[in-house]
């Protein structure tokens, strides 16, 4: 085994990895595992403490979707391994690799095994709050109505799970939904321009704790993907969103979608942009690209 970092998020899936904790403690214990505990609520402290370890050390993050991408800087072409125990609000990430909430016999089990190289994106706003930032992502990003959900997940009664929360905060940007202009290029090459409620692009397969927004993804391809739709009614765009849930959506003449390495998306006015589900302000011009091949992920 590679010396071995089990970085603990406690708040992370509103306490259930702080809850977690001591049965998967009981756990690395019982099968003899040395391993240094990073245990951060915040995330810059933790990524500097990931930073500080040995290249090619195995990073066990327990947590969510938000714990996995606050490390991403610490883990991209270094060497570092990750996995992943997902308990968080959100884990589309873990979940489109096959990881159960909660599991993390499986993780353990699979500890020492092979890794599998797999895909980030580097995001960077152009213009808008934030213009000239750049941060990397490993799931993807939507602006839009998407982000405007993730916006709204916070409000979301306490009692839902990850994809609850999600289909509750949907339903009440749907009442909210508006259309602006976009121009959406792939590799240069305009994908649609004109009226759109949201755009994403993915490394991933899925967001809002199981949505397929991009089943055509793989992570481990060289490729980001694109997805734009057209100019959605309400009724329209209920419709879709029961499409996307079962990832069938391809193809529909209101989704304009299309793979390749760099996607910029130029709205006419502000527009709600979240990173990995984190909200990220209003931009009007964001730029991605695929980072082949950037981290070594436990299978």
């Amino acid at each position: 085994m590679l010396p071995l970092a089990v970085v603990l998020n406690p708040g992370a899936g509103r306490g259930l990895a702080g809850r977690s904790w001591p049965r998967l403690e009981a756990e690395l214990r019982r099968r003899g595992l040395d391993f240094e505990l990073i245990h951060e609520e915040e995330g810059g402290t933790a990524l500097q403490r990931v930073q500080a370890l040995p290249d090619h050390a195995t990073v066990l993050a327990v947590g969510g979707d938000g714990t996995v991408g606050a490390l991403l800087p610490a883990l991209v072409n270094t060497g570092r391994l990750l996995a992943v125990i997902p308990v968080g609000t959100g884990n589309d990430f873990a979940g489109m690799l096959g990881r159960k909430p909660g599991d993390f016999m499986g993780v353990l089990d699979h500890l020492g095994t092979p890794p599998r190289l797999v895909d980030a994106l580097r995001a960077t706003i152009l213009a808008g709050e934030g213009a000239g930032t750049s941060r990397l992502l490993l799931n993807g990003l939507g602006m839009g109505f998407d982000a405007r959900v993730a916006a709204l997940t916070a409000q979301a009664p306490g009692r839902l799970s990850g994809f609850g929360r999600y289909a509750w905060a949907a339903l009440k940007a749907l009442r909210e939904l508006r259309l602006t202009r976009v121009t959406a290029e792939v590799d240069g090459r305009v994908l649609y321009s004109g009226p759109s409620c949201l755009a994403a692009v993915m490394n991933g397969t899925r967001y809002g704790g199981g949505f397929q927004i991009s089943p055509a993804s793989d992570v481990g391809d060289g490729r980001l993907n694109a997805l734009v739709s057209g100019p959605v009614s309400r009724p329209q765009l209920l419709a879709l969103m029961a499409r996307v849930l079962r990832g069938r959506h391809l193809g529909h003449p209101l989704v304009s979608h299309a793979a390749g390495q760099t996607v910029t998306l130029s709205w006419t006015r502000p527009t709600p942009l979240h990173l990995d589900g984190d909200v990220a302000g209003e931009v009007t011009a964001v730029r991605v690209e695929v980072v082949p091949g950037a981290v070594q992920s436990l299978r």
